[in-house]
């Protein structure tokens, strides 16, 4: 018996960032920490650094330590990684585009390590071009049914688990009627209908498209009835001037449009989703969509796209927990490195419906609907249990694979029918 811990590499977002990518990495890491078992060398990317120092967090000290790193990192890297930390997994997560460097020196990294990959993928036509990179990974857990289903059926013979994104259920809960009450008096937003956006403003978020169908929303409910508040940078470069748009609009006369652009914690978070009447995500290509989970275990419905992982969102296939829009088109796009998937659009009078839908609901309809929403999420997308089967999977990989010395499961050449 050995007192090792196990030690795991991780490639991601900057796991100390807001975004989905991020937050569900470091809810791995905690996890596998919180056992004493593990130990983490985490390479941060997705993210313009002011230096390249190894960064330490108070709680978890030496048994975990961040590398912040352009994009994702590069071969040789990991090259490096390997033999100076010499980890025992490899663990990565994002969709695949980010990493075709990585599954090039597969038989180089596992030849000494399993690699486990928690796979994001937005839509079908079945991928069929991602199959060698399934292949090429030990066990792929994959984080919504829309991705399950394509691992399944591209790649039968890998390794797949599903294993959906989570929330922490005590942070993200329904606050007091008072709170609520105080919470929207400070926002100048007391008797008014209150949608909220949460997403980064980016083309395929389809943030501009919301500004101008919001206007009609308003033009319909009247200007002093409703309030979209869109928390977000006004001005991304992977998207739209939202403040141009709102005055082109005429958004910014009677608090039809807030925007909150400034970065928030998960608590500020949590008041936000719920001063919300309904929370919206209409991407055109959405893997998961975090906020609208965080804003259902709020207890707020939510109007959602039924792309990717929003559908299992706003339904169980028997309860609805807002409004989902089946996609009005279904535009086949791609790129080199993609070279086909499913761009799902809506249309604007669907979503015109929806919101009036929510609209029209009295504040007790809307509570009740919530109170559906949040209990789905308690259920389905338990952050205790999420927690539990990470470390479980770990300790299953490191068991039955081995790494380095004891590596198994893993051959190093192949017999072809030429």
């Amino acid at each position: 018996m050995t007192d090792k811990k196990i030690k795991v590499l991780t490639l991601s977002d900057h796991p100390l960032l807001p975004s989905g990518v991020a937050t569900q990495t470091k809810y791995v890491i905690e996890a596998l920490l919180k056992t004493g078992k593990f130990e983490v060398i985490s390479f941060g990317g997705a993210m313009k650094h002011d230096d390249y120092n190894p960064v330490k967090t108070h709680e978890y000290g030496d048994d975990w330590i961040i590398f912040p790193v352009d994009g994702y990192g590069d071969a040789e890297m990991i090259r490096t990684a390997l033999q100076v930390h010499k980890p025992d997994i490899l663990y990565f997560m994002t969709d695949p585009r980010f990493y075709h460097w990585l599954w090039e020196i597969e038989d180089e990294v596992r030849a000494l390590i399993p690699m486990v990959y928690y796979h994001v993928w937005d839509n079908k036509p079945y991928p069929t071009f991602n199959s060698v990179f399934y292949n090429s990974t030990d066990k792929v857990v994959t984080i919504s049914k829309v991705t399950s289903d394509i691992v399944q059926n591209v790649s039968p013979d890998v390794e797949e688990e599903y294993l959906p994104h989570a929330v922490h259920s005590n942070t993200f809960k329904p606050l007091p009627e008072d709170t609520i009450k105080h919470l929207r008096g400070q926002n100048k937003i007391t008797d008014k209908f209150v949608a909220v956006w949460v997403n980064r403003n980016a083309r395929r978020k389809q943030s501009g498209t919301l500004l101008f169908w919001w206007k009609k929303f308003c033009d319909l409910v009247g200007h002093d009835k409703a309030t979209l508040i869109m928390h977000t940078d006004v001005r991304d470069p992977h998207g739209q001037p939202l403040d141009v748009l709102a005055n082109h609009l005429g958004l910014n006369t009677q608090g039809q449009i807030q925007f909150s652009p400034r970065k928030i914690g998960p608590e500020h978070l949590a008041q936000l989703y719920n001063i919300a009447d309904v929370v919206i995500n209409i991407s055109d290509a959405e893997g998961f969509g975090l906020g609208t989970l965080e804003a259902l275990s709020c207890g707020t419905p939510i109007i959602v796209n039924m792309t990717g992982g929003l559908q299992e969102q706003v339904t169980d296939g028997e309860q609805w927990f807002g409004v989902g829009i089946e996609p009005a088109s279904k535009a086949v796009i791609g790129s080199l490195q993609v070279p086909w998937i499913y761009e799902d659009r809506i249309n604007e009078d669907d979503f015109i419906n929806a919101l009036k839908k929510i609209y029209d609901m009295s504040a007790e309809e809307r509570k009740e609907l919530g109170k559906l929403g949040r209990q789905h999420v308690l259920k389905n997308y338990n952050f205790e249990n999420f927690q539990k089967r990470w470390v479980d999977i770990m300790l299953d990989i490191h068991e039955r694979h081995g790494s380095w010395d004891t590596r198994k499961l893993y051959k190093k050449w192949e017999l072809e029918t030429i």
